[in-house]
């Protein structure tokens, strides 16, 4: 492991996103293979430097001294959420083609949206992955709605 590989600036700031997962090793095998992470720590927490981002990630748990009111859980239903994971990449298609191959399930092909091309796949835990590719939006075209 190399410090420029870790989500730790030297000045500003990094963005990164945590999840709450059931199974970190499961959670740690689809990030690495989907979308061609380089695994950084696998526990305590598991973080996977993904392009030019990090997806840091750990079992839910109680309230700790620094969030005592707060307690970590995964999806619990998986019909309703309140945030997504939003992956753009440049070749929607053959990232689809590629991923249908390996056995993800998208909930749906690829949709022309004027702006952007986009579809969803979940992890394991049941976290919604918008997966698109601007096109419109390029040129002013935004959504339609």
């Amino acid at each position: 492991m190399s410090s420029q590989d870790l989500p730790a600036p030297r000045t500003g700031l990094v963005l990164t996103h945590f999840l709450t997962v059931r199974d970190v090793p499961r959670s740690r095998a689809f990030y690495s293979t989907v979308f061609g992470g380089q695994v950084v720590l696998e526990e305590n927490p598991c973080i996977i430097k993904i392009a030019n981002g990090w997806i840091i990630m750990n079992p839910g748990g109680g309230p700790t001294p620094d969030k005592p009111d707060v307690t970590l859980l995964p999806p619990e239903d998986r019909s309703h959420v309140s945030s997504f994971l939003n992956v753009r990449v440049a070749d929607i298609q053959g990232f689809y083609d590629e991923q249908v191959a390996r056995g993800v399930e998208f909930l749906t092909p690829p949709v022309d949206r004027r702006a952007e091309l986009r579809c969803y796949i979940r992890d394991p835990d049941g976290y919604l992955i918008e997966i698109g590719q601007a096109t419109g939006l390029l040129t002013g075209d935004l959504a339609d709605t």
